[in-house]
Order: structure tokens, then sequence, then C-alpha cells
């Protein structure tokens, strides 16, 4: 058990027990601050944070922003997940990350051609190798090269002429629900965080001035004032800001995804791949027997550009088989393998997840602003942060910089 702090920074209230609220809370409630973490649901971690493939972003999923700028603003968020993480956890992530690269599959519909995808990628590599970090990914990424795939390579994988190309890149993937279950257990035992689970946020409002300290209303309690309000939520935290006086930047866009995660009985020879680029699908095999399979057009459940949004009523038994036989369908038909794991499937469950971009339309569409992720990151008013997290992969690392910021760490 962590030795108690005195708080004597000040207090603090985190909006969103997700990964960014919870690694944010973690971190500031170990330099001193009484931390009070609010979320709506009964656990922390026990949304999209929970419920995601765990990709750890280098920038090749955005070859199509050839502007590389998705790709400059994701890596060092990227290269330093597995460090920053390893150290709020006090565990290594190696065996609970992807073991092998992954493999993108060029769909003869891809937004982005094999010839400029593989240029891109050479681009991105170039810019991999000169970032400091490089050797400090979930692997050793220093001289990693992306590779195109010979006809022989590509065939050992799928024999689909919707498949046109394939190539191996540097990126790796980490299990979301063992890092959640390790990062639930921290933030259970830090004494200097008060957990305030099933709670819904109303609003944000200064008590005095931006400056001065802030009031929290939660639904159905008594408002409380805090020092420092940092909002991380997912979805809904836009119709949170406006009540604190930032006005959303309009272009935004909320998606709830349904996926598949499950474990087979016995190791299984599935690789790692993404069908690029567009609204295709996605396989993550983490260690042999846990797994994530998704198809985009079969998951997209919803689609809003609303402030705030709803999660979706479940689907009942018969939707859900109907869901699981379509993903089935869809990535058998390209990767063929794929059926080892339904075959042998002892679980398989689908679950949800909203994703919140300052972006917006269709992934079959090149010129959609979807493609690009570089608007993420802090908006400050006074005692007021709101954080647009961006993606799993980068959240560690923009929380880790806020806490280094508010503590006056250079």
């Amino acid at each position: 058990m962590r030795q108690q702090v005195k708080a004597v920074r000040g207090t603090m209230a985190i909006l969103g027990a997700g990964i960014m609220g919870v690694s944010l809370a973690v971190m500031m409630a170990r330099r001193g601050y009484s931390v009070s973490l609010f979320d709506k649901e009964h656990e922390p971690l026990a949304c999209a944070s929970r419920w995601n493939e765990g990709k750890i972003h280098l920038g090749y999923l955005y070859g199509a922003d050839p502007s590389l700028l998705t790709a400059r603003h994701l890596l060092s968020g990227g290269l330093c997940f597995g460090r920053l993480v390893s150290e709020l956890i006090g565990s290594d992530l190696e065996s609970h990350t992807t073991f092998s690269d992954d493999i993108y599959l060029v769909h003869r519909d891809s937004i982005v051609g094999a010839e400029a995808l593989g240029t891109i990628f050479e681009r991105l590599d170039v810019l991999l190798h000169s970032h400091a970090d490089a050797a400090h990914y979930l692997v050793d990424v220093s001289a990693a090269r992306s590779k195109r795939l010979s006809k022989g390579e590509l065939a050992n994988i799928t024999g689909s002429e919707q498949v046109v190309a394939g190539f191996q890149v540097p990126e790796r993937s980490v299990n979301t629900r063992w890092i959640a279950d390790r990062l639930c257990e921290v933030v259970k035992g830090e004494p200097n965080i008060s957990l305030r689970m099933a709670a819904k946020i109303l609003s944000a409002q200064p008590t005095d001035g931006i400056t001065g300290q802030w009031r929290v209303a939660i639904e159905g309690e008594k408002t409380e004032s805090f020092d420092i309000v940092v909002n991380c939520l997912w979805e809904g935290r836009l119709a949170v800001d406006r009540t604190a006086g930032l006005e959303p930047v309009p272009g935004w866009s909320h998606r709830h995804r349904l996926c598949l995660f499950g474990r087979t009985r016995q190791p299984v020879d599935v690789p790692c791949a993404v069908v690029a680029l567009g609204p295709f699908g996605d396989i993550k095999n983490y260690d042999g027997r846990s797994f994530y399979l998704s198809w985009y057009p079969s998951g997209l459940f919803l689609e809003s550009g609303e402030l705030s949004i709803e999660t979706p009523i479940a689907l009942d038994a018969t939707a859900q088989q109907c869901f699981i036989d379509d993903v089935r369908a869809k990535l058998t038909e390209l990767v063929p393998n794929v059926s080892s794991m339904f075959n042998d499937a002892e679980e398989l469950e689908v679950r949800g997840g909203f994703v919140f971009a300052q972006g917006r339309g269709s992934l079959s569409d090149p010129k959609a602003t979807i493609h690009r992720r570089n608007q993420f990151g802090v908006n400050r008013l006074g005692g007021y942060i709101s954080v647009d997290t961006g993606k799993y992969s980068t959240a560690p690392w923009l929380a880790n910089s806020l806490a280094r910021q508010m503590c006056g760490v250079e």
C-alpha cells in the first residue's frame, strides 16, 4: 500500500475515469493533490478504455494524411506509452503486447493505393527513426522499417482478390482489458484519490472568476467546489465544456462501435492485421489465445455530431449472433485463418465503445477530416481544463505532460 501523502497542493476534480482520467488522477495524487475522480459508470475504465483494440499508434494507420501531421502528433505518445503505463501499474507490458508487427492488407477499394501507401510508410519510417524515444516503444523500433510483402508472403495470409497488397509495419497493440484491471487496482489503492462512481456530471462553473475555485454539479447531489477541474470525459465532454464557457470548435463526431473480444482454448496462428485504408476491419491476436476482431460497417451502430450522446441500447441475443456471424464472414473471406478463432473460442463477447474525433465524414471518403487526428490536446480556461485525449495510445503521454505542467515541472 502506498504511503499517504499529505495533500498540500490543492483539490482537483477529474471528470471521466477512462485511461486519460485515471492516469492523470494517479499522477496528480502521487504529487500531493487531493483528487476526486468522477464517472457515470460504477467502476473505472468500464467503457472505451477497456473495450478497444489497444493499438499503440505510430502513425501508420493514418496513411490518408500525407502531410504526416497526424503521425507527428501521435508519435511521441505512442513511443512512451509502455514506459508510462509501466510506471503507473508497476508492471511490464511485454507479455500483454502483441508478439509480431502489424500487417496492413491493402483492400482493392482502399482510399490510398498500394504504391502511394508504400511511399508514405517509407516517410513514416524516417520520422520514426529520427525520434529520440524510438528505442523505447513496446519493442525497440529505432531501426525498424515497414516492408512490402512478397506475393508468397501475402498468399500465406490471404488468397482473396479483394486484397491487392500487404505491408508489415512496426506497430504493436496491448491487451486493454489487462491494463484496465491493473489501473483499477492502482487507482483504488491511492489514498489521495476519492472515487466518485455512478456520478453524472451536469456542469462546471467558476465560483468567483475563472482563476478561483470551480463548482461541479452532479446529478442528484450537492454542488462541490475544487481548485482545479479537468474534463477528461470521452462522450459528453463538449456539453460540460460549454457550461464552463469553452465553446466547442465545430467539426467533431461521436461514433459508437461494436467489436468482438474472445479467448480460444488453445493458441491459434493468426496474424495481427489491419484491412487498409477505409471502412474495413481489424484482427488482433495478443498472446495466441486472446483476440479482438472488428468489421467497421457491421460495428458502426451510431454516429452523431451532437454535443453529447447516449449509449445505444444493448443488442439482444439474436442481434448479437447476427453481428458475430457478419464479422466472421467478412474477416474470414479476407483472412481464412480467422475461422480458427471462432472454431476454438471458449469466450466471445460483443462489446462496444465510443470514438470521439475532432473530425467528420465517411472513412470511404479520402477527403473526410476523420482521416486526420492532429487536433487533439489541452484547452484551458483558468482553473478549468478540457482534454481531448485523441487516441487511447496518447492518453498517458497527455496526462504526464499536463501533470508536469500543473506542478511546474519543465
